[in-house]
């Protein structure tokens, strides 16, 4: 292994590349592209979940079998070729690891297949978080399974559901689905296999074949929990199918008996009594399958938010993280990995716990002592931070994935004087005013009872056991304490709580229920008062003094749970249905953004920088990520929106004059909506194509026009008002179909595009401007910068799954080598092409590469500016002991000019420290003075509309 690898632990990565791995990007590609990535600078692949998978998974999150590599993506060797390749250019890699739940839609799953067939007394129960015993009593001992796309009756009698048998076992098959058959149950297809060999009763096989359904009575049952019986249950079950193969084989009557009798179980069409054995005996299953729309109320296993398909893992139980890290820390301790990402970590029952045990286990792996800080290996956790939130210093973790730097960074490239227009403009064209924080309250309450209801009912009736266990509380009604619980969530400011019994409690936490209940009481005055302050105090852990051990323990227990679900119903109620409808700015509707606020001042921004280098050192900074709502790219072009207020207002009633006549009437009203239609502009000005000398194309073609109705279709879904993805509207989504391929369809009659282009042709420069400065800011901001798959070049991609499109490779290394010795002023000239941005990205990397101590460790100091422009630049020092580094960009450009160089910043200047003077120009390479330390911007930037400066 080469030296490199040997450094010492953790290994803090210079740069990260994301990759999104799936059967379009294999092993085999990745390992084609190390040494471009190694050549533009990048020190460390991040790759996205790599593990068994659903062979059509685009994204690797519905993890299967977290012990295998995802055959679709390759195999071991593939796998260790890459790793090699990587190596060999000094990499390292970052794995993103999901320790909080699996696709269950597989039958490659073998966990979940085996809770399907034993229940409660699989071995596996106690690796999922389900309830056995859930209020409605037809459930107790099963699973609801809402898979089915129609009533269980209609579907059991139009033959869809079909029983099938192969080597010794039966199942279930619905469609792609397969289910197994509880071996307890084979008596009610055997019994009628063995009238079927009434005629053989002489022969040997038929007495054996009485001995098998002999053995499957003695059979434990699926409700065992008794550890010795489970195992016995375990053991004679595969024994009894494997005789069943073997009578099969042996005696070809047995194999057509049963054939025979599993025709006759499935029924007829036509008949519907034919179809009552096979309703006896999928009620005798551990699983009951039912229609999807009843999973929000009924079903009974912890999900990831609200996908059914996705089944929450207790990894807070030893057995279960040691079954699931086992290949992770071997892929550690090879050194094939060397650092982790951990998904989703507010569904953890205890994050604290579980980042304190991985990294234990990790400086196991790698046979170092733990460090004394617990940071044995390079770990990002994927927390979205609300607000002015904190990651909890006590974590063992390096920082996040880089969401709150993006938000960051977007929020200091608004012009936020310009609010109250664009307010006023967004508040004209929807025809009235939208207020951000009653539109969260509604939506997440909305979440609550169309898509999580049965969580927050669990909750609900956890609390009301606990306040029949005092005399105190037990007046409290279930519905007043279900009531308070609902409304507490609703109103919560952040995603979640990290309260641990028998630790204090933290004075962010308690200030995060103390603000929300006192919000649940304000907006439900009918509630009695108390109601809430047993929840508040109950959230706490002010539990009542005369409670025995086992009641503290079922108090804690509630506490855990409810901090486990008000994430999935903030993430469900914020970002996938409010950042769809308060479109005021879409650009700022990104994973933990504030859109309520209207940019980030310099002064602010230079705070949060300050504070993650002083906390966060090695804190990710990303800008496009596999999760976020447009690219890096995209968001630039919409921020600048925020500049011309004027113009995009007289544009809105122009485009809705010209486009109006593709609407339609539907139920009365007009389809899209006027807030549909402000979203859809924004998203064409973020994403119009471009020509090489910068002016937009006059029109699209149908990739492009199909590329912005399935944006548009997801986004009317998201924000459930017109349709939805469970209560879908097709008219409407169809009327939204036809208004943008209307709207774009080239021609003559087209009023549309004619007053569309200009701006998109302003939004276009200013966009890049955008996209250039957030650029230089995360490549030498404190942080490590993060560049996902082919941004490194224009990118113009929305939400996934268009973010997923496969990258052209190739493309961009004939960039990269066309570059080399083409001056930066050349290539800005160029700008449309993309290779400005390819070149700052590799510039900027090398010099994290030649100068890591720097960036790393060293300081970071903000600039101020004087001058006419004063409030359009941006600047900081990177300072290390005498080394230093000045980088200078340009926002709201639109008042500069474009190109913002030379000149045009008149007398605009930047104060330097007195020891910073005698500098040079890294892109341009020449001598630049400051004087009296100041530094004119038109010297600064009088090639590029960028400054990056070194002593």
């Amino acid at each position: 292994m080469p030296n490199m690898m040997e450094t010492h632990h953790p290994r803090i990565p210079v740069c990260t590349y994301r990759l999104q791995f799936n059967k379009n990007f294999t092993f085999r590609q990745a390992r084609e592209i190390v040494a471009y990535l190694h050549r533009l600078g990048i020190s460390d692949a991040y790759a996205s979940p790599y593990f068994q998978a659903g062979a059509e998974s685009l994204h690797g999150y519905d993890i299967t079998d977290h012990n295998k590599f995802n055959a679709a993506i390759g195999s071991r060797e593939d796998y260790d070729a890459w790793v090699a390749e990587l190596h060999a250019h000094g990499m390292g890699q970052i794995a993103d690891f999901v320790p909080n739940h699996m696709g269950i839609n597989d039958p490659q799953n073998v966990w979940w297949q085996d809770v399907l067939e034993n229940g409660p007394s699989s071995l596996y129960a106690p690796y999922f978080d389900i309830d056995w015993r859930p209020l409605k009593s037809d459930l107790h001992d099963k699973v609801l399974l809402p898979i089915l796309g129609d009533q269980y009756g209609r579907v059991l009698e139009r033959g869809e559901l079909r029983v099938r048998f192969d080597g010794g076992s039966f199942s279930l098959t619905y469609f792609d689905h397969v289910f197994p058959i509880a071996p307890g149950t084979y008596r009610y297809i055997l019994e009628l296999a063995l009238e079927n060999l009434a005629e053989f009763r002489e022969e040997d096989f038929y007495a054996e074949f009485q001995s098998i359904r002999t053995a499957l009575e003695y059979l434990p049952r699926r409700t065992e929990t008794n550890p010795e019986r489970i195992n016995e249950r375990a053991r004679e079950k595969e024994i009894i199918k494997k005789r069943l193969e073997r009578r099969c084989a042996e005696a070809p009557q047995v194999q057509r008996a049963i054939e025979k009798a599993v025709e006759t179980i499935n029924g007829h069409v036509g008949n519907p009594r034919s179809f009552d054995r096979l309703d006896e005996l999928l009620n005798a299953q551990s699983y009951r399958l039912a229609f999807w729309r009843v999973a929000a109320e009924e079903i009974n296993y912890r999900r990831f938010f609200d996908v059914n398909d996705l089944a929450a893992i207790r990894v807070e139980l030893p057995e279960v993280f040691d079954a699931a890290h086992k290949l992770l820390f071997e892929l550690v301790a090879s050194g094939a990995v060397t650092g982790l990402r951990s998904d989703h970590p507010d569904g953890l029952y205890r994050p604290l716990e579980y980042f304190e045990k991985l990294q234990l286990r990790c400086a196991k792996a790698l046979r170092i002592p733990l460090p004394k800080d617990g940071r044995a290996i390079y770990l990002i956790v994927e927390k979205i931070l609300a607000g002015d939130e904190q990651l909890p210093k006590n974590w063992p973790v390096h920082g996040t994935t880089g969401y709150d730097f993006a938000n960051q960074v977007a929020g200091v490239l608004v012009d936020h004087n310009a609010e109250g227009a664009i307010t006023k403009i967004f508040k004209r064209f929807i025809g009235h005013s939208l207020h951000f924080g009653h539109l969260v309250y509604a939506k997440k309450r909305l979440v609550m009872r169309i898509s999580l209801a049965n969580e927050v009912n669990v909750l609900g009736n956890m609390v009301d056991r606990l306040s029949e266990q005092n005399r105190w509380f037990r007046d409290y009604t279930l519905e007043a304490l279900a009531r308070a619980v609902r409304e507490t969530i609703a109103c919560f400011p952040v995603y979640r709580t990290y309260l641990e019994p028998g630790k204090p409690v933290s004075e962010e936490d308690r200030a995060v229920i103390e603000r929300a209940v006192a919000a649940a009481k304000r907006r439900n005055p009918a509630i009695e008062e108390s109601v809430f302050n047993f929840l508040r105090d109950l959230l706490l852990f002010r539990f009542p003094e005369n409670l025995d051990e086992e009641q503290r323990a079922a108090h804690a227990e509630f506490v855990l749970k409810f901090q486990q679900f008000t994430g999935p119903i903030m993430a469900k109620g914020l970002e996938d249905t409010v950042f769809y409808i308060y479109n005021r700015l879409a650009a700022l509707n990104e994973v933990g953004g504030e859109p309520q606020l209207f940019g980030l001042t310099v002064e602010m921004f230079h705070e949060r920088n300050l504070r993650r280098q002083r906390d966060w050192p090695a804190s990710l900074l990303a800008t496009s990520t596999h999760d976020s709502k447009r690219s890096e790219d995209v968001r630039a072009r919409m921020l600048a929106i925020s500049e011309i207020p004027q113009l995009w207002g007289r544009s809105l009633q122009k485009w809705r004059t010209a486009n109006r006549r593709f609407k339609k009437q539907i139920d009365e009203a007009e389809a899209p909506d006027a807030g549909e239609e402000y979203l859809l502009y924004q998203t064409l000005l973020g994403t119009w194509p471009i020509n090489l000398d910068g002016a937009p194309v006059p029109s699209v073609g149908q990739e492009f026009i199909t590329r912005i109705q399935r944006y548009m279709a997801k986004a009317l879904k998201e924000a459930k008002l017109n349709t939805s993805w469970i209560q879908p509207n097709e008219n409407w989504d169809d009327a939204m179909q036809e208004f943008v391929a209307g709207i774009l369809e080239a021609g003559p009659r087209n009023k549309f595009l004619p007053v569309f282009l200009p701006v998109a042709a302003e939004i276009a420069r200013l966009g890049a401007l955008n996209s250039l400065a957030q650029t230089v800011i995360k490549l030498t901001a404190p942080g490590v910068p993060d560049i996902y798959q082919g941004t490194e070049i224009w990118d113009d991609s929305l939400v996934d799954p268009d973010n997923r499109r496969p990258i052209d490779y190739p493309r961009r290394r004939e960039i990269l080598a066309q570059i080399e010795n083409v001056p930066a002023n050349e290539l800005m000239q160029c700008w449309p092409d993309g290779r400005i941005k390819m070149r700052l990205t590799q510039r900027l990397l090398h010099l994290r590469r030649e100068n890591p101590d720097l960036f790393r460790e060293g300081n970071y100091e903000s600039l101020n500016f004087g001058g006419a422009f004063a409030d359009c630049a941006i600047g900081f020092v990177r300072r290390r002991g005498d080394r230093a580094i000045i980088a200078i960009v340009p926002r709201l450009s639109s008042r500069v000019g474009f190109l913002p160089i030379g000149e045009r910043w008149q007398d605009t200047h930047v104060v330097l420290p007195s020891t910073l003077s005698n500098l040079r120009d890294v892109f341009c390479n020449r001598e630049v003075r400051a004087e009296n330390s100041q530094l004119r911007l038109a010297m600064a930037m009088s090639q590029l509309p960028f400054a990056i400066l070194e002593n």
